[in-house]
């Protein structure tokens, strides 16, 4: 059976009917999973549900109700090639990662491509332009943008405000009768008075399973507020993804203290997953414990009841039954008993608290500045008052570590008056990695000062690139005809700042070429047909991020 997205019948986008008519997969009729909707991404949610396309591009993807195309975006990274459809009830479905688009948008799109001289390109079509009935071919699946393998990355927003709401709300199975997996389960003492079980640091609770299939823990001993956090992950029954909870639920002695779910969220807010989670630990160790408790930051709007932020009061002599449920979009739960026991302790295991002389309250501007450097940080860079390890010594500027989130971009400067101006062209910011090699930030350059804007803490340094960009042919040589090929290949790349623009010309003739940075290949599609001679000569100029540039020319034939 095709690949698709379509109705089987008339049914109305709205929330909450979880049993309507389904859509046609190749699967049969369900749909398999790569992703779930709201599931933890790096600094986002995940806005849609990634369809599985058996590994294969090139499915056909189908409408999925009648509507008009009112945006096309086509770029490098992101969701690649991305088409949006807004429908007459006040809904628009994305499409993403696609390899290319039917035919009639395939030409919109490329004669505006041509216009413009450039691949990637956002175009918003006049209402009714391109319009579709339902089941009409919309596009082609692919593994473009910022995919990681072939897949469908699918939407469903509200027109007006653009919130995404969670795809699986509208009557789109999922085979899936396996419960959330709980990992990890944590208790945080939250407060200057608080203690849980000698430790004023997080501790983890150790995991028993019943025979009923539910979780325990020992007995957690506590006093004045404390919060819990999970790690835990779903799937579904013909995957064998990791993919993100749908909601969870904590109660205490059966009064509900917590509870959010991932039903819909607004872009705007997103960020806002540095707060939902322990960032620290997440930077540490590349596990995202999600916290059951509310930070003061926390600006999301996913929970459906918080009492008191999600922090349980203990008192000496309190016994608290306390329950975590998390549960999947079909109802399957996974249950925790967390008993806890209010109790004077001694503290055995003090916190970590970092000060230093480089203080940033969250609610207002801060700079710094040092002997050839400065930082500069706007109102709520941070999601609480922070105190930064700041260094700058031997032209290495350490501004903080990644244990610590930031959700606002800051500015950081450096003073290059030291370096000849003939040089300064091929200099550029970095952010040193793990291995000591600086990659590129985006520069800005003035005379003798360079800045960068980045969300990104870490060690930065005034680095050089003198290498020019590689262009090589992959499919052919210089002379040979060509008259049976579809399409021409090369490939390109950068060791050091990375590609920034390629242009391509054929007997002095602008050509379309498509820039796949993740396996660095540059694609010219003969079906374009702009070729009016025999013999083609090929030329093509690719300039890297400081403006190293490599010019590749050739002359192949064809008729």
């Amino acid at each position: 059976m095709l690949f698709g997205l379509f109705y089987a019948g008339a049914v109305q986008l709205r929330p909450g009917t979880r049993k309507q008519k389904q859509l046609c997969q190749s699967y049969g009729n369900s749909l398999i999973l790569a992703g779930t909707f709201g599931e933890l991404r790096s600094n986002h949610f995940h806005g849609g549900i990634d369809i599985k396309t058996q590994g294969k591009q090139g499915l056909p993807v189908y409408s999925i109700g009648p509507g008009t195309v009112t945006r096309i975006k086509v770029s490098h990274w992101g969701y690649g090639k991305a088409i949006y459809v807004a429908h007459p009830n006040g809904y628009t479905s994305v499409y993403g990662h696609l390899q290319k688009f039917a035919p009639e948008i395939e030409a919109y799109v490329k004669k505006a491509q041509y216009e413009k001289r450039s691949y990637e390109i956002e175009l918003f079509p006049d209402y009714g332009e391109l319009s579709l009935g339902e089941g009409d071919l919309l596009a082609y699946s692919g593994n473009t943008g910022g995919s990681s393998g072939p897949h469908l990355h699918f939407e469903i927003r509200n027109s007006v405000s653009q919130k995404p709401t969670n795809p699986l709300l509208y009557g789109y199975e999922v085979e899936d009768t396996t419960p959330p997996n709980v990992q990890e389960v944590y208790a945080y003492p939250l407060g200057n008075s608080a203690i849980v079980n000698g430790s004023k640091e997080k501790i983890q609770l150790p995991l028993t399973l019943k025979e009923d299939g539910t979780y325990a823990t020992e007995p957690v001993e506590a006093i004045g507020n404390i919060g819990f956090g999970f790690v835990a992950h779903d799937k579904q029954d013909k995957a064998y993804n990791r993919n993100g909870i749908y909601s969870a639920q904590i109660t205490a002695n059966g009064k509900l203290l917590t509870a959010f779910d991932f039903e819909s969220f607004a872009f705007n807010e997103t960020r806002y997953i540095n707060t939902l989670i322990d960032f620290p630990y997440f930077a540490q160790y590349r596990k995202r414990i999600q916290k059951g408790f509310r930070d003061p930051a926390n600006a999301l709007s996913i929970y459906s009841h918080l009492d008191n932020d999600g922090q349980l009061p203990v008192k000496a002599g309190d016994k608290i039954d306390v329950r975590l449920t998390l549960a999947d979009i079909e109802g399957n739960t996974t249950k925790v008993r967390i008993p806890v026991l209010g109790k004077n302790q001694r503290v055995i295991q003090q916190a970590e608290v970092f000060k230093s002389a480089y203080f940033v309250p969250r609610k207002q501007n801060v700079n710094f500045d040092f002997k050839g450097a400065s930082v500069s940080f706007p109102s709520n860079s941070f999601y609480k008052d922070v105190f930064l390890d700041l260094k700058f010594e031997k032209d290495t500027f350490k501004v903080h570590d990644r244990t610590l989130a930031v959700h606002k971009n800051f500015t950081l400067s450096f003073d290059v008056s030291k370096y000849p101006a003939s040089e300064r062209k091929q200099l550029y910011i970095g952010r040193l990695d793990k291995n000591g090699r600086a990659n590129y930030y985006k520069t800005y350059k003035r005379e003798s000062s360079f800045s960068t804007r980045t969300r990104d803490l870490g060690s930065f340094v005034i680095a050089k690139d003198t290498l020019a960009p590689t262009i090589r042919a992959r499919n052919f040589k210089t002379g040979q005809w060509l008259n049976n090929y579809s399409y021409l290949s090369l490939e390109i790349d950068d060791k050091g700042t990375g590609i920034d623009t390629y242009a391509a010309s054929i007997n002095g003739q602008w050509i379309l070429m498509e820039y796949e940075p993740k396996n660095k290949t540059l694609t010219y599609n003969f079906d374009d047909r702009i070729l009016n001679t025999t013999t083609c000569r090929l030329k093509i100029v690719v300039r890297d991020k400081v403006g190293n540039s490599t010019v590749f020319e050739s002359i192949f034939n064809r008729k």
